[in-house]
C-alpha cells in the first residue's frame, strides 16, 4: 500500500506540472509557434474542462474497477500521447490537443489516492492526508517554474517534452505494479443512486459554487496569467517569470501542508474555508486596484492567493460528509469535477475577455486588473452561498 501511494503521489507531481507549465513557456511558444496569451488560456481551460468531464467515468471506474487499473491506464496512455503531440507542436491547435490529452491522463490520479484514504483511514485525518498529497504533489508545481525555465534554456522545450513523456510512462507502469486496490464496498439492495442522486442533495448544491471558484484563482493565475502579466506589465523574461511563479508555487505547497491540520485544530471546515476565501478575495481585489504598483507587491499578493487556494482538501473533506459509502468514488470525483471544472470555466471566461478587448488595451496593467477582478467576484459569489452549507462537527471530539 505504501509503495502504491508513493507512485500515485509521484503521478500527482506530474499532474501539478502539466496543469501549470504553460506560464513559463509563454515567451518561447509565442516566438516559435505563434501562440498568444489568449490561445494558452483557452488551452489551459481545455485541460481543466476535460479533467472535470473525465471525473464521471473515473468515478464509475473507481467504484467498479478500482484505483490501480484506472490510474495506470489513463495516466500512461494520455500522458505519453500528450507529450508527443506537444513536443511536435506547430501551432496553437497542437498545444490545445496536447492539453486535452494531459487532462485525460491526470484525471484519475488524485482521486485514486483519495479513494484509498476513504477506504483505509479514519475520516478525521482525510483533510490532512489529502493536503499532504497535494503538498508533495506541488513539487510538480515548483518544477514548472524556474527549474523548467532553466531546462528549456539548456536543451530546448521540445527535448524537454520528450523526456517528460518517458518519465510519465515509467510512473504509469509503477502504478500498475505497486498499487493495491482496497476492499470494494458492495451495494445492498436498498442502496441506490449515482451521480444524479448526489446532485439532487441540496447540500451539494450549496458547496458546489465555492468548489467551482475556490481553486480557480490560484490555478488560473499560477498556471497561465502570471506569465503574460509579469512579462507585459513588469518586463520579466522567462527566468524572471520562473522565479516569481516559484514564490507562488512555494506558497501553494506550504498551504497544502498547513490548512488540512487547521481543520482538525479548529474543529470546523467552514472556518478555514471562509477565512481563506476572504484573504484570497482581498488579494485579488488588491491586484485589480493596483495592477502595476510593483512586482514585489504583486508577487506577495499572488503568494497569498496561492496559499489560500490550497484549501481544496478541506472543502473536499467537508463535501465527503454528504457521500454514501457505496458511492465513494463517484462522490469524490463529483466534488473534483466542480473544482477542476471551475478552473476551466474561469479560463474560458478570461480567454473570452482577452479576445474581446482591443489590441491597444490588451497587455496594459488595467487589462490584467480586470482579469483579477473576474476571479475575485466569482470567489465572493461562491463564498456567500457556502455560508448556508451545513457542517458536521465531529472533529471537535477528535481534537479534544
Amino acid at each position: 500500500m505504501k509503495a502504491g501511494i508513493f507512485f500515485l503521489v509521484l503521478a500527482y507531481v506530474f499532474s501539478q506540472f502539466y496543469r501549470s507549465f504553460l506560464a513559463v513557456l509563454t515567451p518561447v511558444l509565442g516566438a516559435e509557434i505563434g501562440t498568444t496569451p489568449g490561445d494558452l488560456s483557452f488551452a489551459s481551460g481545455l485541460w481543466f474542462v476535460v479533467f472535470a468531464a473525465m471525473q464521471i467515468p473515473v468515478g464509475w471506474a473507481l467504484d467498479r474497477v478500482g484505483p490501480r487499473l484506472t490510474a495506470a491506464a489513463l495516466f500512461g496512455v494520455g500522458g505519453c500521447l500528450g507529450t508527443a503531440v506537444f513536443a511536435m507542436a506547430t501551432g496553437p491547435w497542437s498545444v490545445s490537443v496536447a492539453m486535452v490529452l494531459y487532462g485525460i491522463a491526470c484525471s484519475p490520479v488524485l482521486m485514486a489516492s483519495y479513494y484509498i484514504f476513504v477506504r483505509a483511514f479514519p475520516p478525521a485525518v482525510f483533510a490532512t492526508l489529502g493536503g499532504a498529497v497535494i503538498g508533495f504533489g506541488s513539487l510538480g508545481n515548483l518544477a514548472s517554474t524556474a527549474p523548467l525555465a532553466m531546462l528549456v534554456d539548456g536543451i530546448g522545450w521540445r527535448a524537454t517534452m520528450w523526456w517528460l513523456g518517458l518519465a510519465t510512462l515509467i510512473v504509469a507502469v509503477a502504478i500498475a505494479v505497486f498499487v493495491r486496490d482496497p476492499e470494494r464496498q458492495e451495494r445492498s439492495q436498498d442502496q441506490t443512486g449515482g451521480f444524479w442522486s448526489l446532485l439532487m442533495d441540496w447540500r451539494m448544491l450549496l458547496i458546489a459554487p465555492i468548489l467551482l471558484f475556490n481553486y480557480a484563482p490560484s490555478a488560473g493565475i499560477r498556471g497561465l496569467w502570471a506569465g503574460p502579466y509579469l512579462e507585459d506589465v513588469f518586463g520579466a523574461d522567462a527566468l524572471g517569470i520562473g522565479r516569481a511563479t516559484l514564490v507562488m508555487a512555494l506558497a501553494m505547497t506550504v498551504g497544502s501542508f498547513v490548512l488540512g491540520p487547521m481543520e482538525r485544530y479548529f474543529g470546523s471546515s467552514r472556518k478555514v474555508i471562509v477565512v481563506c476565501a476572504m484573504l484570497g478575495a482581498g488579494a485579488l481585489f488588491y491586484l485589480w486596484s493596483h495592477p502595476g504598483a510593483s512586482i514585489l507587491a504583486s508577487m506577495v499578493a499572488m503568494a497569498v492567493i496561492g496559499f489560500v487556494g490550497a484549501s481544496n482538501p478541506v472543502l473536499v473533506s467537508h463535501g465527503r460528509e454528504f457521500i454514501p459509502a457505496h458511492l465513494t468514488g463517484r462522490g469524490l470525483t463529483l466534488l473534483n469535477l466542480f473544482s477542476m471544472g471551475g478552473v476551466g470555466l474561469m479560463q474560458f471566461v478570461t480567454s473570452r475577455y482577452s479576445h474581446g478587448v482591443s489590441a491597444d488595451m490588451r497587455g496594459l496593467p488595467e487589462f490584467y486588473g480586470n482579469i483579477f477582478l473576474i476571479f475575485g467576484c466569482a470567489l465572493v459569489a461562491g463564498l456567500l452561498l457556502y455560508l448556508f452549507c451545513p457542517e458536521r462537527r465531529y472533529r471537535t471530539e477528535v481534537v479534544g
